[in-house]
């Protein structure tokens, strides 16, 4: 028997000095698995409007409502992960600020339905209440930020650069509120300040010295909150599922409609588990930026897929002002603009581009067209579905049998360089 019981943990206020970016066996906490939690009310939350905006007819105002929700929550979403990457201390202070923030991603989520109505109507964006949110994790963000400026001299510089960029833009989107513009004076700003937002951390990594932020547990992060994007494949599938049942009892078609949305979410997540990031990060830090960026249109993507599972489900309803063919393309081609961003990581990752990639590409925007030139020709929504399936199944078989051995030459190559 041990003499001594080990200690249980402790909060006490530590000193931000920076995590050590080779500390080995580093996993996500506890403390961000429950931040992440609040994401997917703010997926799901844009998804459901990007669906309703769909089934209506209103495709472009609902596709630039998710586009700005997507950028905004994701946005929130990689200045808290990057920041715990390099300074988490798991004291009470730095838990009780993530609290902070987790109640303003909670505001930025009630904030969705109303912006997305604003657009909608098409009058001026009423971003207010998303703005409050974006305030109230600033303001934590911030006081994160300052913290570590003021106990980390060695990084105080790259701090204070990340204090820079989120003041400035923050101010902007708050004078955004208070000014009553059209919408595509709105969308200009928009650009302006997303320019502000990711050039801030460019300019603190790559001229201030940077941050101590871990590659292997940046990558997971990044992976946990794809399969929490994934959970709204899930969603779309039993709210599809459900519609077949309501309307007609259990059928072939329910069953159909089950293994597709079940096998779609299956194929995208082991899709999305190929790009060696983690050993190409630790390798070659600079890349991180396009990595880390890419991944909002990534993260957009899967939701967008939920999405289209739902605009289905409406169609089954008879709840959709659109036909077949509509209907099909709301997943397709969010399914397709996944595949694109995947073969654009891993190929930008790894530094080279095969035959068989291209081919494997090809063969999946085939299947694409088909299950929606299908659904145009009068086939089954249920059966084209299960088409669409196909096309992320192909690359994970193209990679299984064949495209690992190209890959692991790759990343041989792009390690020893």
């Amino acid at each position: 028997m041990p003499d001594h019981a080990p200690a249980l943990p402790t909060h006490r206020a530590e000193r931000m000095s920076g995590r050590n970016p080779h500390e080995s066996h580093r996993v996500a906490t506890p403390l961000e698995l429950l931040f992440d939690l609040t994401f997917v009310i703010a997926f799901g939350i844009a998804a459901s409007h990007l669906a309703h905006a769909v089934a209506e007819g209103h495709l472009g105002a609902g596709l630039m409502g998710f586009a700005f929700a997507m950028f905004a929550v994701c946005w929130a979403w990689i200045n808290f992960s990057w920041f715990a990457s390099a300074f988490d201390t798991d004291d009470w202070l730095y838990r009780l600020t993530t609290m902070v923030q987790m109640a303003g991603v909670l505001v930025l989520s009630l904030g969705l339905p109303q912006m997305f109505k604003s657009i909608e109507e098409g009058v001026h964006v009423d971003n207010g209440v998303m703005v409050l949110g974006y305030v109230i994790m600033r303001v934590a963000m911030v006081f994160q930020w300052a913290r570590a400026a003021r106990q980390n001299p060695d990084r105080r510089a790259a701090c204070m650069t990340y204090i820079t960029a989120v003041l400035i833009a923050q101010i902007g989107w708050v004078a955004v509120i208070f000014i009553d513009m059209p919408l595509l004076p709105t969308f200009l700003c928009v650009v302006a300040l997303t320019l502000v937002e990711m050039a801030g951390p460019y300019i603190a990594e790559q001229r201030y010295g940077g941050t101590p932020w871990h590659a292997h547990h940046i990558a997971e992060r990044y992976s946990l909150l794809a399969i929490i994007a994934l959970g709204e494949g899930v969603v779309g599938t039993v709210a599809s599922i459900s519609a077949i049942v309501d309307e007609q009892g259990w059928s072939f078609e329910a069953v159909t409609i089950a293994l597709a949305g079940t096998a779609l979410t299956f194929a995208m997540w082991w899709l999305y588990f190929v790009i060696p990031s983690a050993q190409v990060l630790h390798a070659q830090r600079k890349r991180s930026f396009v990595w880390g960026y890419g991944h909002i249109f990534v993260f957009a993507a899967i939701a967008a897929t939920g999405a289209g599972l739902h605009v289905a489900a409406y169609f089954i309803e008879h709840k959709a002002h659109v036909g077949e063919a509509a209907a099909v393309a709301a997943v397709a081609v969010p399914v397709g603009f996944y595949i694109a961003m995947i073969f654009a990581l891993y190929i930008y990752l790894l530094g080279t581009i095969e035959r068989l990639y291209i081919n494997l590409l090809a063969a999946a925007v085939f299947i694409l067209v088909l299950s929606v030139s299908a659904a145009a020709a009068g086939f089954d929504v249920a059966l084209c579905l299960l088409i669409i399936v196909a096309a992320p199944a192909v690359l994970v078989v193209g990679y299984e049998l064949k495209g690992h051995a190209y890959g692991s030459r790759a990343l041989e190559r792009r390690l020893a360089s």
